[in-house]
């Protein structure tokens, strides 16, 4: 997606959109080999942009990989039970990585992980609010459970915002539901739904943030992130 030099800049970490629209007055801005001008897009994924020299990365040149986690795969670094790890199913990349967030050993779906401290802190802290939608397959009273669902509800003592829920398809006696929320207890959608009186038989993230996951990519698999991707979810670039 084409963007504003001075906001790819910005967003990339090397400098405020004033800054780098004097940088770009003074020349030390390049767009596929030529001189970069104020006013000028260009989109990271198929564009090469230079400053000083160097090429713009998103980033800072860190990792970032999307991974479609599978059930029966546990979200951390190591596993005293032996069990497979998310960072076993990314092995070979060369840099240490680890996992923002966690899926439980049943769930699946969208994790990310990286290299990158501030991404990590952006994504997890309460105060930042990052919503994250899941599918969830459902059996039990769905009418009786949806207004539950969709109100204030309580988990250790503590009220969480109301959920975004929205009823998809049913099939033989199962219910699919889209819930978004954006804080991240242990299990809390499974919990939330067990409040509720229904029973989960699958759950998985497909959004977290602006970003979705990649339809194409099996479980199990991963993918870096697009330059496209990795500014959207470094907060939407606005203004001029």
């Amino acid at each position: 997606m084409e963007e504003r030099l001075q906001k790819l800049i910005s967003a990339c970490g090397l400098a405020s959109r004033r800054a780098a629209e004097e940088w770009i007055a003074a020349g030390r801005v390049t767009v596929n080999g030529e001189k970069a001008h104020l006013g000028d897009r260009a989109d990271l994924d198929r564009d090469t942009v230079l400053v000083d020299g160097r090429p713009l990365e998103p980033g800072g040149g860190r990792t970032y990989l999307m991974l479609n986690k599978p059930r029966g795969c546990v979200t951390t670094l190591s596993d005293e039970k032996g069990r497979r790890t998310v960072t076993d199913l990314v092995k070979g990349r060369g840099v240490r990585v680890w996992p923002v967030g966690r899926l439980d050993l049943d769930s699946e779906g969208l994790l990310i992980l990286t290299d990158d401290g501030a991404l990590t802190h952006q994504l997890l802290h309460p105060s930042h609010e990052v919503e994250k939608e899941y599918l969830v397959w459902v059996t039990g009273n769905i009418n009786k459970a949806l207004p539950i669902l969709s109100a204030p509800m309580a988990l250790d003592g503590e009220t969480l915002s109301p959920a975004r829920v929205r009823r998809g398809k049913d099939s033989g006696g199962v219910h699919q539901l889209a819930v978004t929320i954006h804080q991240g207890k242990n299990r809390q959608v499974r919990r939330m739904c067990a409040q509720a009186g229904l029973e989960v038989l699958r759950l998985k993230r497909i959004r977290e943030g602006a970003l979705w996951l990649d339809r194409a990519l099996k479980p199990g698999k991963w993918r870096p992130l697009t330059a496209e991707e990795l500014l959207a979810l470094t907060g939407p670039l606005s203004g001029g």
